[in-house]
């Protein structure tokens, strides 16, 4: 500014302060008493109904799950503490709502009694889960683990081929009565070698190679050993005749090249592949092939006088619950067969729950999956950000799956319902999913406020 012929220099007016997002660790905790409350009600409501009385194992079973939240919230609370506070509260419900259901249909099955071996499962799960939020201080640590991660996955996935094959699949590993899916574990490791290798070679990806036509393709150099990797996967997966797996991880390669790329064009070329590979192996492969003439008519057993088949079973569940349900523990789903604790599990919660709180389950998945894609969007670097998104849509791509297989929408693929199915492989991977989310979270709320990860 001039003034009688001086020059004042006059300062910048300060910068807004950055006004600190809450931590909110209070939220959580009381979200997580509510979620504890909610699933110890619905175990006693499985045991009013069965038997007229609570069952003898309601308060062992309310304290067990109790202190591994509270446990849980703890190492939150101390090591992440600017993390969402939904995230923690969603995985303690849907486990908790999946221990209830199992148990339900145990009392069905008193000779196949799941819900023991699910609840060590679960506490195996959440101590996976404190012990990533507690050593895992930055999730920028993955990235230096990239190409370890791909050789774990292709060993993990080529494991199951040397075991014998399980309702037509070749997807466990079994040693004395003690089963693993590695196939599970596998997916969060192509997460990470993903979203790595992309965030390594994103500008690459998006800016250099042939234009054909309206698409920009990358140069074979830089999109050649992702494509490798996921043909591997994918091709001992169809080896294994585990569909659903390799479902999931063409989905998920196909976001994050999105993602990454920005470029709607891998969208369509992603859902004209998957066509095309779903009518290749639908033809060529029998086990895949009788699943979807089963969605196509569910119904032919019934016709045929040989009574419904499992995909019929499910609709028949579904129908009979309505909108409210017949109540926890007035069902008739553990009709349905061999899957019922496990594939087809969601039938018995739209039998015994209805609509509406089959609803309410869907709407727990809408939130843990758009608090992961919230957290990934917050972060300015990229290999957080596409982490995020890919765990978040391993969750979206799964429930998509499943729930579309046992409504009848699209082929049965035989997955397991995240938190909700029996399967120790994927309730303990889906744990760690959730830590890593809490992790990524903490570090989008930290980077708001100015903050560095410790």
């Amino acid at each position: 500014m001039s003034k009688a012929g001086i020059t004042v220099a006059t300062a910048d007016p300060p910068a807004p302060a950055v006004r600190p997002l809450p931590r909110r660790r209070g939220i959580e905790l009381a979200l997580i008493v509510l979620a504890v409350l909610l699933s110890v009600y619905g175990y006693c409501d499985v045991g009013l109904a069965q038997h007229g009385t609570l069952p003898p194992g309601a308060a062992g079973y309310g304290a067990g799950l109790g202190v591994l939240a509270l446990l849980a919230h703890l190492a939150v609370r101390l090591r992440a503490p600017h993390a969402d506070p939904l995230l923690l509260p969603i995985g303690v419900l849907l486990n908790g709502l999946g221990l209830v259901l199992i148990y339900r249909l145990d009392l069905e099955t008193p000779g196949d009694r799941a819900a023991p071996a699910q609840l060590v499962w679960s506490t195996l799960g959440v101590t996976l889960f404190i012990l990533v939020v507690l050593l895992l201080r930055d999730h920028r640590v993955l990235q230096r683990y990239t190409y370890v991660c791909v050789v774990a996955v292709l060993v993990l996935l080529t494991l199951p081929i040397l075991f014998p094959a399980v309702n037509g699949a070749r997807i466990w590993i079994r040693v004395a009565g003690f089963s693993i899916q590695p196939g599970e574990f596998a997916k969060v490791l192509l997460a990470v070698f993903f979203a790595a290798y992309l965030a390594a070679n994103r500008n690459a990806l998006a800016y250099t190679g042939r234009r054909i036509w309206k698409f920009q393709f990358p140069t074979g150099r830089v999109l050649g050993p992702i494509v490798a990797v996921w043909l591997v996967s994918v091709g001992v997966l169809i080896l294994e005749r585990d569909l659903g797996t390799s479902l999931l991880f063409f989905g998920l390669f196909v976001v994050l090249l999105y993602v990454a790329t920005g470029r709607t064009g891998w969208i369509a070329v992603g859902l004209l592949l998957a066509a095309l590979g779903a009518v290749a192996v639908g033809r060529l492969e029998p086990h895949v092939h009788s699943r979807i003439e089963t969605w196509l008519h569910p119904f032919a057993s019934v016709d045929a006088g040989e009574g419904p088949n499992q995909l019929a079973q499910s609709l028949f569940a579904f129908a009979e619950g309505g909108f409210l349900g017949t109540g926890l523990g007035l069902g008739h789903s553990v009709l349905i067969g061999f899957a019922v604790k496990s594939d087809f599990i969601l039938a018995t919660a739209g039998e015994e729950l209805g609509l509406a709180g089959l609803s309410a389950i869907f709407v727990l998945y809408g939130l843990l999956v758009e608090r992961g894609y919230r957290a990934g969007l917050a972060l300015r670097e990229p290999f957080g950000r596409l982490l995020a998104v890919g765990l978040a849509s391993l969750v979206a791509l799964q429930v998509f799956v499943i729930a579309g297989g046992v409504t009848g929408l699209i082929p049965l693929t035989g997955m397991a319902m995240p938190f909700l199915a029996q399967g120790g492989s994927s309730v303990v991977t889906n744990w760690a999913i959730v830590a890593l989310l809490v992790r990524v979270s903490d570090s989008a709320r930290r980077q708001h406020d100015g903050q560095e990860t410790p």
